[in-house]
């Protein structure tokens, strides 16, 4: 579609929810203001770009997707962990909402290592924590924001994914880098995940500035049909 057409359609789909919102307003939905307007009065547009809110309440911990992030590569490319499950149907659209959205524990992983089976022994995950991020070396070396893939971020071991699955009651890992197993144990670890179909890996996420401690999460990924992965928007409410 080019420029010419899709500009037309957005100014006509903006108009619309801004017209259904303002009738909601005086219907179903009586907080909803209806003094929506599109820009200010001294028509100086400069866009609000933030990442908290409400006074330090929510933290947007999703990277901006721009051209010079950087991208996941093997020279292998990109394949099913485990093909019967691939085959059986399990795609984004059957992953569980409930498990991507509820109480989380932000935690500060030591800097000098992988996630091993020691380090996770020590960071002490309280039984009965079903969501937990993960905040590592690579936040601190900005990985994220560098376009070169770095093969030396931190991430899972293999001992350290199978002591988590056996011994924590995590349901969902968030990891802030592109994978949440290691370079070196890039498929064994991800079979340890992946094996019990329990396990949700949230990935690449932003956690700069944000305190340790306990959250509320939200993870919203889009409903892909067929699809292993897919964009997500997620946020973390104190």
């Amino acid at each position: 579609m080019t420029q010419t057409m899709s500009s037309p359609l957005l100014l006509l789909l903006l108009s619309t929810v801004i017209t259904v919102t303002a009738a909601a307003a005086t219907s179903a939905y009586p907080s909803v203001t209806t003094d929506c307007t599109v820009s200010p009065a001294d028509n100086e547009l400069v866009p609000v770009r933030r990442e908290v809110y409400g006074g330090g309440r929510i933290f947007d911990i999703s990277h901006r997707y721009t051209v010079d992030m950087p991208l996941f590569w093997s020279p292998n490319g990109l394949g099913h962990m485990i093909d019967r499950y691939f085959d059986a149907g399990f795609d984004v659209d059957t992953l569980d909402l409930e498990v991507l959205n509820g109480p989380a524990l932000l935690v500060d992983v030591p800097r000098d290592s992988n996630i091993t089976a020691q380090v996770m022994e020590s960071l002490k995950i309280p039984k009965g924590v079903r969501r937990v991020l993960f905040r590592t070396l690579n936040t601190d070396r900005r990985l994220m924001y560098k376009s070169e893939y770095d093969t030396s971020y931190v991430g899972f071991t293999t001992d350290g994914a199978r002591w988590l699955v056996k011994n924590t009651d995590i349901k969902l890992v968030g990891l802030d880098f592109l994978s949440v197993a290691s370079d070196d144990h890039l498929l064994s670890a991800h079979l340890e995940f992946f094996e019990s179909r329990e396990i949700i890996l949230v990935e690449g996420l932003k956690l700069e500035d944000v305190p340790v401690g306990m959250y509320n999460v939200h993870c919203l990924p889009l409903r892909l049909v067929g699809a292993e992965g897919s964009p997500i928007r997620c946020i973390l409410i104190k």
